[in-house]
């Protein structure tokens, strides 16, 4: 007659064990480091989408209107005050204090 060996019945030993322990540690590290990554990009997009929206939403710079042309008038009247210091008749401390009149 032909006898088998008994075989162990069970959970198959500390070798086993440890190698599901790994297999079970290692996937849960993959899996939470995936979902730390997926976390991480929402909340880029997120930001990214409200720094977007804030830049629609800003008040645009106001730019300032170019000067206005001069008034015709006041450059003759300064034409006159140089004609009139080239002449010597105004000295040069009479023309700066007349042009800082007209130029007021």
């Amino acid at each position: 007659m032909f006898v088998r060996p008994a075989r162990r019945i069970g959970r198959g030993g500390l070798l086993r064990t440890a190698a599901a322990t790994a297999v079970v540690a290692g996937t849960a590290t993959a899996v939470s480091g995936g979902v730390r990554r997926h976390q991480y990009n929402n909340a880029q997009q997120a930001a990214e989408a409200q720094a977007y929206e804030q830049q629609q939403y800003a008040p645009q710079p106001q730019y300032a209107a170019p000067p206005a042309a001069p008034d015709p008038d006041l450059i003759a009247k300064l034409s006159e005050l140089g004609q009139l210091k080239a002449q010597g008749i105004l000295t040069d401390a009479e023309f700066v204090v007349a042009k800082s009149k007209l130029l007021r």
